[in-house]
């Protein structure tokens, strides 16, 4: 600090010291700003963490199997707009047309004068279950037998049916009123 002398007008001028500078880091200090550092996730870890947990997610929805009673009811859903559209089909083209089931699988037929013939319709083409078919049942209401086929007339209105699919998972009833509408139950 610098003192003028006392006759001098002036006032005198104090300088400060300056702070002293910090010391060179310490070890106690060093290992502190490491561990700050080493508190988080890079963006790589977090990266590698979400990588892994897809591959165990994608292969755990790969092995679970379908519900074979859903792939029955979707089965049944098929046919059931297979078989409004088999009865929209036969009014317009004027004659009859039918539907044959077996446990391989089912196709669709068409009445030409005195005989039945397999349809070669992209739409109505011989197909295989897409899921285990043990057995069919076709029952008319004013028949208590089982029929055959399932058959689609050139009128709207058709005689009410049931189509009772059987499989291992268990079994559904595709139902029409006679209407040419049909449902699953």
């Amino acid at each position: 600090m610098r003192v003028l002398d006392p006759g001098s007008k002036r006032s005198p001028t104090v300088y400060k010291a300056r702070p002293p500078l910090p010391p060179a880091a310490s070890p106690s200090s060093h290992r502190a700003l490491q561990l700050a550092r080493q508190a988080g996730f890079t963006l790589l870890e977090m990266l590698v963490v979400l990588v892994i947990g897809g591959i165990i997610a994608g292969a755990a929805s790969m092995s679970l199997t379908r519900n074979p009673r859903t792939d029955l009811h979707e089965e049944g859903q098929r046919l059931a707009l297979l078989f409004e559209s088999a009865s929209d089909e036969a009014q317009v083209r004027g004659h009859p047309l039918a539907w044959q089931a077996n446990t391989q699988g089912y196709q669709f037929l068409e009445r030409n004068a005195q005989t039945w013939r397999p349809l070669h319709d992209q739409l109505f083409v011989a197909r295989h279950w897409s899921t285990s078919v043990s057995g069919v049942a076709i029952h008319y209401a004013s028949d208590e037998q089982s029929a055959s086929q399932l058959e689609f007339g050139v009128e709207s209105i058709n005689l009410p049916a049931v189509v009772t699919l059987y499989s291992p998972a268990g079994q559904i009833d595709i139902v029409s009123t006679g209407n040419g509408r049909f449902t699953v139950h």
